[in-house]
């Protein structure tokens, strides 16, 4: 989630997460991320004004019939995933717990059908549960500590309508012991958790990130196969 970033900004990251979960806040450094940058998207370490390359390639990859399909994006942020989903005819529901997130995203496509809202991953609408035909959770999990892991993935797997998707973008670590963050890179015990829910794991393709340190990326495709 903070790939390739200036040192500076990697440091502001961390020590607004840090202050954040010194008071048991998990996520709220973000909206105050969000709202510091002022509209300048450079200050914000994960917007790139345009839909993630790892989502990109994946839906130019598939048959998509996209159409009378609904699509939810966690942690949509200033809402380029949200959009390339829409764009396919998704009917798109895309979240951010930072209302300055959500403002932003709206004022960048005033006349986007997506229905953005603020919510939060821990205290989502219990009506969403098996709504969505596809889900999108790209380093929303890797940015939250690993003493809510758990709570986190247990919060997404519902999601998903049966028969629908799971595309999961993340850092993955090989140990399960507790890694510096953030992010905080999952492991695979972690990833198994999403199986518990009926999910199961279709594809996998590993990215390699970085010049002098290399980070390992994960792009896994998840459906909720029903019995016939």
């Amino acid at each position: 989630m903070f790939e390739q970033q200036p040192k500076t900004l990697q440091q502001t990251v961390k020590l607004l997460a840090t202050e954040a979960l010194q008071k048991s806040e998990h996520s709220a450094w973000f909206d105050v991320l969000y709202s510091q940058a002022n509209k300048d998207a450079s200050k914000v370490p994960w917007a790139k004004l345009t839909a993630h390359p790892y989502l990109q390639d994946w839906l130019n990859e598939q048959i998509i019939q996209a159409q009378g399909k609904s699509a939810l994006v966690i942690g949509c942020g200033l809402g380029d995933d949200a959009e390339a989903l829409a764009a396919l005819g998704f009917h798109v529901t895309a979240f951010d717990i930072s209302h300055s997130a959500i403002a932003w995203a709206k004022e960048r496509f005033p006349d986007s059908p997506v229905n953005y809202v603020v919510a939060d991953l821990l205290a989502l609408n219990p009506d969403w549960q098996g709504k969505f035909d596809f889900v999108f959770e790209c380093r929303n999990i890797q940015s939250l500590p690993l003493n809510i892991r758990e709570k986190v993935i247990h919060a997404i797997a519902p999601l998903v309508a049966p028969g629908g998707t799971l595309l999961v973008i993340t850092r993955l670590r090989e140990l399960d012991a507790q890694p510096d963050g953030p992010p905080w890179p999952l492991s695979e015990t972690e990833l198994a958790q999403f199986q518990e829910f009926g999910l199961s794991e279709i594809s996998r393709h590993t990215f390699i990130e970085g010049e002098n340190i290399h980070v390992e990326q994960v792009r896994i495709e998840y459906r909720l196969i029903v019995d016939c």
